[in-house]
């Protein structure tokens, strides 16, 4: 195999040059999982000065750098998303501890009692369990933030220009396809069932950001927006695969009407421009209710009405204007990592772990799959992706980083928890085939969290290095030295840095 390009062979990697037609276009983003940009200029935000290297990378035919450093006023955003992704990500940890530890005490039939209780209204087909309620129920909050960030990147953010999306999207498509064709392999050399082929390919940013708060790891923000679009691209890949490949036979009146109440929900929105919960909350309730009878998985109705959120700012012409997909995101994205995801684990993690049951898990296809496919598929397939990327394109990887911190981030994305467990309740009818491959997925996931956080503890030094530069702020304005002037008497550090870079790249 050829080697990578070494990244001491193409100099320090920049932002995104500012004189370049992609950089040009008006962003008008919000806070995005991404680190997508913003028009809005907030308090504090840096001005987009170059840095040292600049110059170079607004050279025509100049190769796009993997893992650089975001822009300030990108970083800003990612830090606001990921506050609450982080938080909610250990109180996903902390729902899937519980989950395991109820499930196998003497207490396990009471969680059993509790998970299998049914509730709601007959009448309208809506007497459910509560660990239905959990997975088609309250789980469409998550799916409706995941819709408003589709929306936003695939729109006005990141992933709308294709020299920033093409480079984690093609890591994020192979690690889908070959996590899937793992599952694949085992399965259809040992007879088991091939309905679980996606189980394995999507990734769960919550959960592997409640793993780094955990190890207590500074990743640079560079490979943590690289993380973000990894796990939008899951998000997308999971919400297709689950509206074509689990959808159940269509009621064809129940689903007119839910596409009937998406056609009020924008009509209302973007039209007519109402404000106002009161009326949003009960025709989002309508819409999901019409949607489980439809036949379509219910998660689908909250990915259609965050899609249907306006994403342009209010006032084009106020710098400071939010949009309405902004303002209802920073509302609802707590109640989804706090709340809703938490719920879901809490009642779909808990399962067996005796010896009997781990020995069961290791030796039926379906979950020897899962397991093959998160823990060496993600890995295979993130790695692989991001090699042939740097390797048949102009992208190369950012000279702060090496190959050892893409074997990081490979490894963290086998970290698939909250859609994985929901795929599995919906690719088998088996109950036993179901637990064990709930258990798959978490193993795999602890197998895939605890290598990764060997591989980037290894590399913490490095990471707090990058993360000092980051944040340096010698003349305490407020503002990080790197985003401004080379200033050697206010700023000496940054200056000498600069420096050392130009030296080091004549």
């Amino acid at each position: 195999m050829t080697p990578p390009p070494s990244p001491a062979d193409d100099g320090r990697a920049p932002r995104q040059p500012e004189n370049t037609p992609d950089a040009a276009e008006p962003d008008t983003s919000g806070t995005a999982r991404s680190g997508g940009t913003s028009d809005s200029a907030q308090p504090g935000d840096a001005p987009d000065t170059p840095q040292s290297g600049d110059a170079d990378s607004a050279r025509p035919g100049a190769r796009a750098a993997l893992f650089a450093r975001p822009s300030a006023k990108e970083r800003r955003l990612l830090t606001d998303a990921l506050r609450t992704e982080t938080v909610g990500g250990t109180v996903l940890l902390a729902a899937a501890v519980v989950a395991l530890v109820w499930a196998n005490t003497p207490l396990g039939h009471l969680y059993e009692t509790v998970r299998e209780f049914h509730f709601g209204i007959p009448a309208l087909g809506l007497d459910l369990s509560v660990e239905h309620w959990a997975s088609d129920g309250i789980l469409t909050i998550f799916f409706f933030v995941a819709g408003i960030e589709l929306k936003r990147e695939l729109t006005v953010g990141e992933l709308r220009r294709p020299a920033a999306a093409a480079l984690p999207m093609a890591a994020a498509v192979c690690g889908m396809a070959v996590p899937a064709l793992f599952y694949v392999a085992v399965n259809g050399a040992r007879g088991g069932s091939l309905d679980g082929w996606a189980v394995p390919m999507a990734t769960d940013i919550a959960f592997a950001l409640g793993v780094l708060a955990v190890i207590g790891t500074n990743l640079p923000s560079g490979i943590r927006a690289f993380l973000l679009t990894l796990a939008i691209v899951d998000d997308l890949g999971a919400i297709l695969v689950i509206a074509v490949f689990y959808t159940s036979t269509l009621n064809w009146a129940a689903f007119a009407g839910a596409v009937a109440g998406l056609v009020l929900f924008r009509v209302l929105h973007v039209n007519l421009r109402v404000r106002g919960w009161y009326v949003y909350v009960p025709l989002g309730v309508l819409i999901w209710g019409l949607a489980y009878n439809s036949g379509v998985h219910a998660t689908i109705a909250g990915v259609a009405m965050g899609l249907l959120l306006r994403v342009a700012p209010d006032d084009p012409a106020d710098p400071g204007s939010t949009s309405t997909a902004e303002r209802v995101e920073h509302r609802v994205r707590p109640l989804s990592a706090g709340f809703a995801v938490p719920v879901f684990a809490l009642f779909s993690a808990g399962v067996a772990v005796s010896g009997s049951a781990l020995g069961e898990t290791f030796r039926q296809p379906e979950a020897l799959g899962v397991m093959l496919g998160l823990f060496a598929g993600k890995f295979v397939g993130v790695f692989a992706g991001t090699y042939l990327t740097a390797r048949f394109t102009r992208a190369r990887l950012s000279s702060d980083l090496a190959w050892a911190d893409v074997a990081g981030v490979a490894m963290l994305a086998g970290i698939g928890f909250t859609v994985s467990l929901l795929v599995s309740e919906l690719a088998f009818t088996d109950a036993a085939v179901t637990e064990h491959t709930k258990a798959a997925v978490l193993i795999g996931s602890l197998a895939s969290a605890l290598v990764a956080c060997v591989l980037l503890k290894l590399r913490d030094a490095k990471y707090r290095a990058l993360w000092e530069e980051e944040t340096r702020d010698e003349d305490l304005d407020q503002v990080p030295d790197i985003d401004q002037e080379v200033d050697p008497v206010r700023r000496p550090t940054e200056a000498a840095r600069r420096q050392r870079e130009r030296d080091d790249n004549p």
